[in-house]
């Protein structure tokens, strides 16, 4: 019995030097796991004080890298779609202009162009202020470079400059104007869905896709475009004057696109060439310097979370405005 004993005595004290063995093992594994949380969470948070103050100082770098005291050929950018709180918004793009021209440097000015159009009235806000800055610096020249593409109402924009280069491949022209929406008419029929709008104004629902289109409604909406579309001649005409071969063809203003090569036929451009052959050759300073005004680190966040996809989302589902292209 007393050897029995010794031995049940003996397992029991090993049980409880493993429990403790084994408590003493979990708790070092949680605490390895907490201390990894800890260092996780402590460097997301040093990454997004460090993103964050990147958002802050890089704009500020770059305002800093826009002068010089060199003289040069400032360069601005309008790439893609033309419209509010995009790269080629007229706040961004009105804002480069204004800090190249007050550049005492600044022995020319270039607006490098690869855009579809766009808004008309950010086209239109850029191209008067082209015209004003012109005025007021009659000794700094503007010229537009078009590269891949100067359609619609980035053609506005260039023509306001006082001379038009292209390539010869360049796709050039589309002096139009289209405004899209979608008719869900049918669909909701067959769903069996029934539409209820309520408006305080004959007309004030006009344009919603879910409601059959009336004749009188369509008829004075192509007034609003066809007014929209004589402004942008106008422009036009104002800014190419006797260079714009538009008696001879009339289909100029068709909306139509033609290359650079045939665009210089047309006067629709004065010449052909890249951007760095109009500061080398033309202004005489083969040195440029970006005035660009760009999105920050934070913006190109937003925006890639979604927040523009879903303006445009909420627009094209219901109306879309006028729109130079």
């Amino acid at each position: 019995m007393s050897d029995e004993w010794k031995s049940s005595s003996s397992s029991g004290e090993d049980a409880k030097s493993w429990k403790l063995l084994e408590k003493a093992l979990l708790s070092s594994v949680q605490e390895q796991r907490r201390s990894r949380r800890w260092g996780i969470f402590f460097k997301l948070l040093t990454f997004i004080y460090l993103f964050g103050a990147l958002a802050l100082v890089l704009p500020a770098l770059d305002l800093k890298s826009a002068s010089t005291a060199t003289e040069h050929t400032a360069l601005i950018e309008i790439r893609g779609m033309i419209a509010d709180r995009e790269e080629a918004s007229a706040d961004k793009v009105v804002g480069s202009l204004r800090a190249a021209f007050e550049d005492t440097n600044t022995k020319g000015v270039i607006l490098r162009i690869n855009s579809p159009g766009g808004s008309p009235v950010q086209s239109g806000y850029i191209y008067d202020e082209i015209r004003r800055l012109r005025g007021e610096y009659p000794q700094t020249k503007v010229y537009a470079v078009i590269s891949d593409l100067g359609a619609s109402g980035a053609y506005y924009i260039a023509s306001a400059a006082d001379e038009i280069y292209a390539d010869k491949a360049s796709l050039v022209g589309s002096i139009g104007v289209t405004a899209a929406s979608f008719g869900f008419v049918e669909t909701m029929q067959k769903l069996g869905v029934e539409r209820r709008v309520y408006t305080s104004g004959e007309h004030k629902a006009f344009l919603d896709p879910f409601q059959p289109q009336k004749e009188e409604e369509t008829l004075f909406w192509k007034t609003v475009l066809d007014t929209t579309h004589r402004q942008f001649i106008d422009s036009v005409k104002k800014g190419r004057g006797d260079r714009l071969k538009a008696d001879e063809h009339p289909e100029l203003f068709s909306g139509l696109v033609w290359s650079g090569e045939q665009a210089l036929q047309l006067g629709l451009v004065d010449a052909l060439g890249s951007a760095s052959y109009v500061a080398r050759e033309v202004i005489g300073q083969k040195e440029m310097v970006d005035f660009t005004q760009r999105d920050t680190p934070f913006d190109r966040f937003a925006k890639r979370l979604g927040t523009s996809v879903a303006d445009r989302i909420a627009l094209w589902m219901g109306f879309q405005g006028p729109t130079l292209r």
